[in-house]
């Protein structure tokens, strides 16, 4: 996340950028997107209060998208950094037939689904006119 983007850039700010994840985790689990610090930062206690405040906006305005548009069972948010130690929020929508409900999309898959048809362009726009 320090070297690339993480996937498909939605949304590029001075503090951020809003990328659409793709290929296989993305076509298990569409409409998921990462909200990634530019600066490197680990934690999220490592950015002041007023840049908080801004990252915590754009993720909760994410989500509302999300449960707006695609109307799904929960919306996971997690900051785990375990294996990238670089600040980056996962906005995840999912359903109670997803391939891995109710445990978490890197768990063990309990079922297979077939896909979910979403219009990520019209999804990417209205995240970007959420974010404008």
């Amino acid at each position: 996340m320090c070297e690339g983007d993480g996937g498909h850039v939605v949304l590029r700010t001075p503090k951020f950028r809003v990328v659409r994840v793709e290929g296989d985790e993305g076509a298990r689990f569409p409409g998921f997107y990462r909200l990634i610090w530019n600066a490197h930062a680990a934690e999220f206690s490592d950015l002041g209060r007023e840049d908080r405040l801004l990252c915590m906006d754009a993720v909760a305005a994410i989500e509302a998208v999300l449960r707006q548009q695609l109307q799904p069972t929960k919306i996971n948010l997690a900051a785990l950094g375990n294996v990238v130690p670089h600040l980056h929020w996962h906005i995840i929508p999912r359903w109670a037939d997803d391939s891995h409900f109710p445990a978490p999309i890197w768990a063990t898959a309990v079922r297979d689904v077939p896909s979910r048809p979403i219009d990520l362009a019209a999804l990417d726009a209205a995240v970007v006119a959420a974010l404008g």
